[in-house]
């Protein structure tokens, strides 16, 4: 019989041994960041950055106009916002604004969830939050501002009334659309765990669907947002009072210009404030925690 272990099938693979690499042979593989990688690395300072530039601008145009009545400066405007919140008016208007917006906001995400939920529990309720929300949707809420002043008159009633319809169809649409792309699979599983009703809606559809809620949350904010400065500017001459639109409206009257800027800067700063922060930590802990989005 012949020696099986003595055919080039059995010459084994030799023994190979490479020496480790010196350090110097794969160049630099770590080193300290510059300042300018560091900050470029950080998303708020790149925001906080370009806001910088922004100011730097503003600054730059303003002096090449000349003219405060026209164009104030970024300077002058900040020192109009300092001076109206040493006086306390400006932390008066920028309260009664956020009373009569969050009052609406929430009024305005409990009727949407109304709606929803009337919308994925039968069909004729589906059908009828797609054609109210065809039919108002598009509708915007500043053209309503007559029927609520003659349905609610003058105050804080009217306002709601907006904003309401202004939060209302944003966050009803981005909602059902989030319940609806919920895959079958997902669903499969809460039936197949006998989860029905709320507890279906809770466990499964509302955390499948919760990117898109926040973002018919952040729509609604910014809708609401914008119709409240605006609706004051009008309620503010009907009434003699109001918010921030109030005391941007009454400060052109008297021609002062830094006073319109910084008003108009306290939106700017209130709405970066929203998103940059409240609706970030929110994210932060649901939908990024959760890896829903990246």
């Amino acid at each position: 019989m012949a020696d099986i272990t003595a055919s080039p099938l059995h010459n084994y693979r030799p023994e190979i041994r490479r020496e480790p690499a010196s350090a110097d042979a794969f160049g630099v593989v770590e080193r300290r960041l510059t300042i300018w990688e560091q900050i470029y690395a950080s998303g708020p300072a790149r925001k906080a950055l370009i806001l910088a530039l922004l100011a730097l601008v503003w600054e730059i145009y303003g002096r090449s106009v000349g003219n405060s009545l026209l164009f104030p400066t970024f300077s002058e405007t900040v020192s109009a916002l300092v001076t109206g919140l040493a006086s306390g008016e400006l932390f008066q208007r920028i309260w009664a604004s956020l009373q009569v917006l969050l009052t609406g906001y929430a009024l305005g995400i409990l009727a949407a969830a109304v709606l929803t939920m009337v919308a994925i529990s039968t069909r004729i309720g589906e059908d009828l939050m797609v054609t109210l929300t065809a039919m108002f949707s598009p509708l915007p809420a500043i053209a309503l501002l007559p029927l609520a002043l003659i349905w609610f008159g003058l105050g804080s009633g009217s306002l709601v009334f907006v904003l309401v319809h202004s939060v209302l169809w944003a966050v009803a649409l981005n909602t059902f659309s989030g319940f609806q792309s919920t895959s079958r699979t997902l669903r499969m599983v809460g039936r197949n765990y006998g989860l029905k009703g709320w507890r279906f809606v809770s466990r499964i559809l509302i955390p499948a669907a919760l990117p898109s809620i926040v973002t018919g949350l952040k729509i609604g904010w910014a809708f609401a947002w914008r119709t409240l400065i605006a609706a004051e500017m009008v309620f503010g001459v009907s009434s003699g009072q109001g918010g921030l639109g109030w005391f941007i409206f009454q400060s052109k009257n008297m021609l002062d210009i830094p006073a319109v800027f910084a008003g108009l800067l306290s939106v700017i700063l209130i709405g970066l404030f929203v998103e940059g922060v409240l609706f970030k930590l929110l994210e932060d802990r649901t939908v990024r925690r959760w890896a829903m989005q990246n």
